[in-house]
């Protein structure tokens, strides 16, 4: 039996975390990235990266096929809110094409998929606190549009297939390794900004909530949720508001600098926070690092990252 692994979008801030995890855990790892985000730095050394896209549907099926993973955790994805408004088409492509290919692909040897959606960006505005996960979504972007139909996908092929695919739902993941470079790693972006002494722009006037839950406690659960079928949210069922979490750095930077206020961007959400029970009470998981220290742990780690270049 193939102790194989395979990690798309394993480049990535989270999917670079997943494969230490895995090789950890004993198995082969080949990462699927088209680097378009990724970074081929991040990937451990004792992994295999192979520099795919998984619109490519034949490229992907090959490799698959030759490999015979065990298990694939799908994590290869468009995630920017503001570019799916910009080109809802290539955010379609890659979210719902890219996802179906993959379903395809991992079908053809079996192996159960686990696949990385979106918390906040699927469920709304107007979803109760902590949203549970048969809260109907009321996406506010075309990338939660996305995240949707694909989820649709994942559970309509583990259905017809009898392979067990989960839908992990994230709530806004942060940690070592993730960029400030674009607008959806706020912590990263923040603590980048303490590091360089330059001011930042807290957007809804620093009043928006996120369920902020960090790299490791995701992993943990990705991992848990690999062959299992359902849809499961990962998070800490706790609000923090953006001025938190600029408090909180600037609290583990030993440095006060006053923000700038704007406005929240188009597609951006108000609240979000997620009921995790659901994956407590199925894959015996909950989060162990509470904000504070993991805002502490993921400064220090990112200076670290800034320094070396």
């Amino acid at each position: 039996m193939s102790n194989r692994a395979i990690v798309t979008g394993g480049a990535g801030f989270i999917g670079s975390h997943v494969v230490d995890a895995l090789l950890l855990g004993g198995y082969e790892v080949t990462v699927l990235d088209d680097l378009s985000s990724g970074d081929a730095a991040r990937v451990n050394e004792s992994a295999e990266l192979r520099v795919m896209d998984i619109v490519d549907l034949a490229s992907l099926e090959a490799t698959v096929e030759e490999l015979q993973p065990k298990a694939v955790f799908h994590l290869a994805a468009q995630s920017s809110v503001v570019a799916s408004v910009q080109d809802p088409g290539r955010d379609c492509e890659v979210n719902v094409r890219g996802t179906l290919n993959v379903l395809e692909a991992a079908g053809k040897c079996s192996a159960p998929v686990v696949f990385t959606s979106t918390g906040g960006a699927l469920y709304g505005d107007a979803a109760p606190m902590p949203t549970p996960e048969d809260r109907i979504p009321a996406p506010l972007s075309p990338y939660g549009a996305s995240k949707w139909a694909a989820e649709s996908y994942v559970n309509t092929w583990s259905l017809s297939s009898g392979i067990p695919h989960a839908v992990c739902r994230l709530g806004n993941v942060y940690g070592p390794r993730q960029s400030p470079h674009g607008e959806a790693g706020v912590v990263a972006i923040f603590s980048e900004h303490l590091h360089t002494g330059r001011t930042p722009t807290l957007y809804g006037h620093g009043k928006p909530t996120r369920d902020y839950v960090y790299v490791a406690d995701v992993v943990s659960a990705l991992l848990a949720a690999s062959g299992k079928s359902g849809t499961y949210n990962v998070a800490t069922g706790v609000e923090t508001d953006v001025m938190g979490i600029w408090k909180g750095l600037s609290a583990a930077a030993g440095v006060e600098v006053e923000p700038q206020l704007a406005d929240l961007r188009p597609g951006e959400l108000q609240h979000s926070c997620l009921d995790a029970g659901r994956a407590e009470r199925e894959l015996g998981w909950a989060p162990q690092v509470p904000i504070a220290d993991g805002l502490a742990r993921t400064f220090r780690a990112l200076v670290e990252e800034f320094e070396q270049g």
